[in-house]
């Protein structure tokens, strides 16, 4: 089935340049200069992923992107922006649920790279989880269940990004294990972000902000310097 991709952006060239491109591969692509439109088109077509842009009138990316989690949990959503990426951005779309950052303008290769990759981690979800679907954890503080998919911190359910998620399925079902960056970036990401060191280190700090009593002092998703992460079962 012709996956379908709807672009969101305020430069209608921009918007016809992604376009082409994604059309030459396949997709079905579905152009939106707005985040009101492209909330409508996300009810009615149903796209697989977004591209959204950051910097638009009435209703920004970031606006936009929060209210596409609120439909879609599971949608993968890559925001475009005409900066430069620094650790602050990323964590931001981390805040309102983007997945993923492109610089514009973008080469038709990273683009279509990203796009296949994202699609591919879509259509299989549950992968990461699977594999440890029996995997669990529990003290009174922070409770994991992976097959219910649910994470209770502090009493409270906890909403994590389906990476966050795989990412902590991860970690678990290899409780004690020192799992490398590289690992972790292939298992969670897919293989065309090995190298993508960064994205590692800010999502694990996004994710203990989420389940750490103390962030600074984590006490669950442990650091082996200059190797990778594990997650520990404290004492």
């Amino acid at each position: 089935m012709t996956k379908k991709i709807l672009v969101v952006d305020d430069d209608p060239s921009m918007v016809r340049l992604i376009s082409q491109v994604l059309s030459s591969k396949g997709y079905e692509v579905l152009e939106s200069n707005n985040g009101q439109d492209a909330l409508r088109l996300l009810y009615s077509q149903k796209p697989d992923l977004v591209l959204l842009d950051v910097v638009m009138p009435v209703m920004d990316g970031w606006q936009t992107c929060s209210r596409i989690r609120d439909i879609s949990a599971a949608i993968p959503i890559i925001m475009l922006t005409g900066q430069r990426k620094t650790e602050e951005d990323v964590a931001q779309g981390l805040d309102y649920g983007a997945d993923e950052y492109l610089i514009k303008p973008v080469g038709n290769k990273e683009l279509v790279a990203r796009v296949q990759a994202m699609l591919r981690r879509a259509e299989l979800p549950s992968s990461v989880e699977d594999q440890g679907k029996h995997a669990a954890f529990s003290d009174g503080y922070l409770t994991v269940d992976i097959a219910q998919r649910r994470v209770i911190v502090d009493g409270n359910q906890v909403k994590l990004t389906p990476i966050e998620f795989r990412l902590l399925a991860l970690l678990l079902q290899n409780t004690g294990r020192i799992l490398m960056h590289q690992q972790l970036l292939e298992k969670v990401w897919g293989w065309e972000y090995v190298d993508d060191l960064d994205y590692v280190r800010i999502y694990i700090s996004h994710l203990r902000k989420k389940i750490e009593p103390n962030p600074a002092l984590p006490k669950y998703i442990i650091t082996e310097p200059g190797v990778g992460y594990y997650f520990q079962k404290p004492a």
